[in-house]
């Protein structure tokens, strides 16, 4: 574990997975919570060094003065910091789930410092693209199999509609296996932060026309995957996130949830190891 400080003075903590001499890729987690959930997604590390910061106020990190830079977009600022603190001057850039919303926002701003861009699981209110109750109801009966979806499936309901918010529930939806390592990743990944959480979206943290504006100017590579069951981020979703990038490949895993490294670790690391060596 080490550290570096972002432009306010915060210390931030950075995990390293892997080795090797190749620049590294920087992999922003979620949440925002602690990015050991992460670990090294998967065994990519064996095909490239990870770096792995703790969003400020998660993890190792300092919890900052100001609460108020918690929002996504000041959150960009860190991930240019890291940049800087790891002496490249571009970056693969990966982000996964909420902090694909800060990936997406540092591709609008620095799109000079990226060689490629790996969103996975993606968030999008980045970008403004909603996903609907229909939407995530579609998705989740692709389980309908499964010994705990008619629980899981009226949580659902109850959220969608408005009238519930028991999100534990609903958990089973975010794998492509609800067994023991499912339930004990979803134990471990919990937000410790919950300031943190409720500040990352607030007002004026995302500008969705200019961000589209700048994605459509974006020209490096970019690979959008998704689980078949990410109810998180729906394949249909993710397609209409590819649309907004000019060189963009969506790609769905069958039978993964939200955190796709899990279910098929060497599915995943074939398709992200590939296109992170794509020149």
């Amino acid at each position: 574990m080490s550290t570096y400080f972002a432009p306010d003075g915060t210390r931030l903590a950075l995990r390293v997975h892997g080795e090797g001499d190749g620049d590294p890729v920087v992999c922003v987690p979620g949440g925002p919570t602690d990015s050991r959930y992460l670990s090294d997604l998967g065994g990519l590390s064996g095909r490239r060094r990870l770096a792995v910061p703790d969003l400020r106020g998660t993890g190792r990190s300092a919890i900052p003065d100001d609460p108020a830079s918690y929002r996504c977009d000041r959150l960009v600022d860190d991930i240019e910091a890291l940049r800087v603190h790891l002496g490249l001057d571009r970056i693969d850039l990966l982000g996964h789930s909420a902090g694909a919303n800060i990936a997406t926002q540092y591709a609008a701003r620095h799109p000079h410092r990226l060689r490629r861009l790996a969103l996975i699981g993606p968030g999008t209110r980045a970008v403004g693209l909603d996903i609907t109750g229909q939407t995530r109801r579609r998705t989740a009966r692709l389980r309908e199999g499964e010994p705990w979806f008619p629980t899981a499936f009226a949580a659902l309901e109850a959220i969608t509609e408005g009238t519930g918010t028991d999100w534990d529930a609903i958990s089973p939806f975010f794998y492509g296996r609800w067994d023991t390592a499912a339930q004990r990743h979803h134990a471990d990944s919990r937000p410790a932060n919950t300031e943190a959480v409720a500040r990352f979206g607030e007002e004026d943290a995302f500008d969705p026309p200019a961000t589209r504006a700048a994605l459509a100017r974006f020209t490096a590579p970019v690979l959008l995957l998704t689980g078949e069951f990410d109810l998180n981020s729906p394949p249909e979703v993710v397609a209409g996130l590819a649309d907004l990038f000019p060189d963009a490949k969506p790609v769905v895993q069958s039978e993964a949830g939200h955190y796709p490294w899990l279910d098929d670790p060497e599915r995943f690391v074939t398709v992200t190891g590939d296109f992170l060596r794509r020149p």
